[in-house]
């Protein structure tokens, strides 16, 4: 798990390096998956011919699996200069930032796991994001999707507690807008139903025996 992650690691900065305004999704697709055939992993995501402008914000998300075992981050990044960005988009990122970091200073042996949703909802709210509450955290391993389930919002019926060797995703998502989506007719692109923007921080975290 050590390994896997540290290479997800890399593969996430090697992709984040190229992120500027004129270049599109499939570029980055490419450099990504070049980083992954480099360290013998394999990645996913549906790249297209959209090309950056400064002041977007792009989520990377990296899945890969090596050895055995599965690792899985994601960050948001500014594309272009982030002077250029509007102050929501701002504020969505930096908060979402915000609460992957507190939510990870909780991560110790006898934690609730619904723990990590009431910190990530009551920062949220001082800021006036939503967080999505379909999307989850997840355990991963040697499956990808393994318990435990991670929430990321307040008040959730979530049994169970961090325990020693245990490894899994806290990565919430916050919107500018209402906490609801849709699908395209991809059956895989995921939207906010009123268009505003989100952003995604996701990270692994593993307690030592």
């Amino acid at each position: 798990m050590r390994k896997v992650c540290r290479l997800a690691r890399e593969v996430l900065d090697i992709t984040a390096a190229e992120v500027r305004p004129g270049i599109t999704t499939d570029y980055l697709d490419e450099v990504c998956h070049k980083a992954c055939i480099e360290r013998n992993v394999v990645c996913h995501g549906i790249p297209d011919q959209r090309i950056l402008l400064d002041g977007d914000i792009l989520n990377l998300d990296i899945s890969i699996y090596h050895g055995g075992y599965h690792a899985d981050l994601n960050e948001t990044y500014y594309v272009g200069d982030r002077a250029k960005a509007d102050p929501d988009s701002v504020r969505v990122v930096e908060t979402t930032r915000e609460c992957l970091d507190m939510a990870i200073e909780l991560v110790k042996p006898g934690t609730l796991l619904r723990d990590f949703g009431k910190v990530i909802e009551k920062h949220a709210k001082s800021r006036n994001c939503s967080v999505h509450t379909t999307w989850g955290g997840h355990g991963i391993n040697t499956e990808f999707h393994p318990p435990p389930w991670i929430p990321h919002y307040a008040n959730s019926k979530v049994p169970g507690v961090c325990k020693p060797g245990m490894t899994f995703t806290i990565e919430p998502i916050l919107t500018l807008g209402k906490p609801r989506e849709i699908y395209w007719p991809d059956d895989w692109t995921n939207v906010t139903v009123d268009g505003k923007r989100t952003a995604q921080f996701g990270e692994y975290s593993m307690h030592i025996t």
